[in-house]
């Protein structure tokens, strides 16, 4: 069974996209991609998200979709592991957010410095 990864890799290759690719237009492409998952909510109050989501939810799945599609297709040309770079990145997280001081807040991490 193919990695969502593989996948990505096997669609663009079987269409030979790889040629358009490079770090900036990709780069664009995710961002283009997760402007149009904020058009689902944009303008709407938390309850009107709700029930927005009640007959909307796979055209929000779709773009949440769309927008990893971008990220593991950048991971993969720029030769990036995604699951090592999470854990780094969640462990420097939860060094700039120690629970003792950041539960329950919103500040950035500088307020706890």
């Amino acid at each position: 069974m193919d990695t969502e990864l593989q996948r990505v890799i096997r669609f663009i290759e079987e269409r030979d996209w790889s040629q358009f690719h490079n770090p900036k237009d990709l780069a664009i492409s995710l961002s283009l991609e997760a402007a149009e998952l904020l058009e689902h909510f944009q303008w709407k109050n938390q309850s009107e998200i709700d029930t927005y989501l009640q007959e909307h939810k796979a055209d929000v799945a779709e773009e949440l979709v769309d927008v990893l599609y971008w990220v593991l297709l950048i991971s993969h040309y720029l030769k990036i592991d995604l699951p090592e770079a999470f854990d780094h990145k969640m462990t420097k997280n939860e060094a700039k957010y120690p629970v003792d001081k950041a539960k329950g807040k919103h500040d950035k991490y500088t307020a706890y410095e």
